[in-house]
């Protein structure tokens, strides 16, 4: 079991990941920011999250959509770099990285370069039809991958049976089931979600996996203050974007009102 891995890098107890929706990148058909302003916003809201106690942080590529199925260009491993160093220069926290879709080399590599923790990888084992089309497992390459680069000390969180997507080629095989593949396929931590961005977990399902998994769980969307109290000795870490955002909308600047709300409801989870 990783969870000695996964505590040395996370070290707080229940940890909140807040996550950073970076802008537009270039190339994508949103951009229309430099990479040196999507750098300045992305450590402005990391800011905002670690001066209000976030324990650790992750990034995004949300706003290039349409996402592409598995690669991205050099651009977008260039512009992701830098952005990640911007942050990394000045958080001192576990930082962590997604690129969608499916991106999941990329991210090692952009990790590994700009010191960062963890990624967020989708696609990880069992097949499945997501906005993008079909993802397929890619468990075998990512790992010869994170072995070729020396990337070892990063971890790999999976996400199961993803959000955005539909599982029905694998309906047949539950959501145990995914995780024990997935802890077979040497993930070092599964991620649990709701059907959509902002959407809770299935809590009956959550507590079942916790209470038989052996490697971290984390909650992937839908946390808030209210439901905390209901998932929360049921899960590892919480990744946590679309509630910190002003009006709770994931394409909004992070409102600081929201992000101490939730701080404070784990503080008061954990006395």
């Amino acid at each position: 079991m990783n969870i000695s891995k996964f505590s040395n890098i996370l070290p707080q107890p229940k940890s909140l990941i807040g996550m950073i929706h970076v802008q537009a990148l270039p190339g994508t058909p949103q951009n229309h920011l430099s990479v040196s302003e999507i750098a300045a916003q992305a450590v402005k809201e990391a800011k905002i999250l670690a001066d209000c106690g976030m324990q650790s942080i992750a990034l995004e590529n949300m706003h290039d959509v349409p996402y592409l199925n598995r690669e991205v260009g050099p651009e977008i491993t260039a512009a992701l770099t830098r952005i990640c160093s911007d942050v990394r220069a000045v958080i001192d926290l576990p930082m962590g990285l997604q690129i969608l879709a499916g991106a999941n080399q990329a991210a090692l590599s952009v990790a590994q370069a700009a010191e960062l923790q963890f990624i967020r990888a989708e696609g990880f084992v069992f097949g499945h039809m997501a906005d993008e089309g079909l993802l397929q497992s890619d468990a075998g390459d990512l790992l010869r991958f994170r072995k070729q680069i020396e990337a070892d000390d990063i971890m790999i969180f999976t996400d199961i049976k993803k959000k955005h997507s539909s599982h029905a080629m694998t309906s047949d095989v539950s959501l145990e089931d995914t995780v024990e593949a997935a802890e077979f396929f040497l993930s070092d931590g599964v991620i649990i979600t709701g059907t959509h961005t902002g959407k809770p977990v299935n809590q009956a399902e959550l507590k079942h996996v916790y209470a038989s998994a052996q490697l971290p769980v984390l909650v992937g969307s839908g946390v808030t203050p209210e439901g905390l109290s209901e998932i929360f000795e049921a899960a590892d870490a919480f990744i946590v974007g679309s509630y910190f955002k002003q009006e709770g909308n994931w394409k909004n600047d992070p409102d600081p009102l929201r992000v101490e709300a939730l701080i404070q409801a784990r503080q008061s989870l954990l006395s």
